[in-house]
């Protein structure tokens, strides 16, 4: 069995972070590892608390992994400060990981920033250039660039500078307010559409966990980076379509949590 490695913070929610990490990876046929960043305090209504580990105590988890069970690819999700992102892009480096997904966790929906200046910094000098693919929002490829992006020409613009700035491939999620659900992926110096519909769900914390999940886990297991792409995003749409519906909760998120609870099958192959 492939083995994946997800180094994100944990979601004590279970909606997103590694709990949605390991879930979709599971469910994708691959061996599920981790190496947490942060704890969170957190449901439905939001996030309450939140403790870092030390860097040194990540670099122990990393290493704990590689030298024992060398994962096939590894993703990569919230890392909130620039000391974390310096150690996980040191071990990377030094072990030679191979199939990097790296989703720049950065702009919450809201628009509101989720690290620091100085993380955003070091993981754009530091960890997205070691990324075999990076999957960025709107509004973080807008801060890797320094531009806005509001038309379907934009994202061509943006994706097409972001690969060629940090010499990666760019999966460029779309928005509502530009084209619903369409993603580009630029690579190679060639882009490529991957065509989505809306799906009316309320349930969407944690997509962006779960599709970049679901890339690393068709990686490990051999897939070239389009079919990768093609079927984390039927996988997640399978999960939205499934429409899962937990049933508790009193926050105005009370449904939006855990798209893998329902969608039990990876897509056939």
């Amino acid at each position: 069995m492939k083995k994946v490695l997800s180094i994100a913070g944990s979601d004590s929610g279970g909606g997103a972070g590694i709990q949605a990490d390991l879930k979709t990876m599971t469910l994708n046929g691959v061996f599920a590892m981790s190496a947490i960043t942060a704890l969170t305090a957190q449901n439905t209504l939001g996030v309450q608390g939140i403790t870092e580990v030390s860097p040194s105590f990540l670099k122990q988890q990393l290493d704990s992994v590689f030298e024992d069970l060398y994962p096939d690819a590894v993703k990569i999700g919230m890392v909130a400060s620039g000391d974390l992102v310096e150690t996980i892009a040191e071990r990377l480096t030094f072990y030679k990981a191979k199939n990097i997904v790296v989703d720049p966790v950065m702009v919450a929906t809201s628009g509101s920033k989720l690290i620091s200046d100085d993380a955003i910094e070091t993981l754009s000098k530091c960890l997205i250039p070691l990324a075999s693919v990076i999957t960025p929002n709107i509004p973080e490829a807008e801060v890797l660039i320094g531009q806005e992006i509001k038309t379907v020409e934009d994202m061509e613009h943006a994706a097409k500078s972001i690969s060629e700035k940090y010499s990666c491939a760019v999966l460029l999620k779309g928005g509502h307010a530009i084209n619903d659900a369409n993603d580009l992926l630029y690579a190679n110096g060639q882009a490529k559409w991957f065509f989505g519909k809306h799906i009316d769900n309320p349930n969407t914390h944690g997509t962006g966990c779960t599709l970049s999940s679901a890339m690393a886990a068709n990686l490990a297991k051999g897939y070239d980076l389009d079919k990768s792409v093609e079927l984390a995003k039927a996988f997640v749409s399978g999960a939205l379509e499934a429409m899962l519906d937990l049933g508790s909760g009193s926050g105005p998120m009370n449904h939006a949590f855990d798209l893998t609870g329902r969608f039990a099958q990876a897509p056939s192959e």
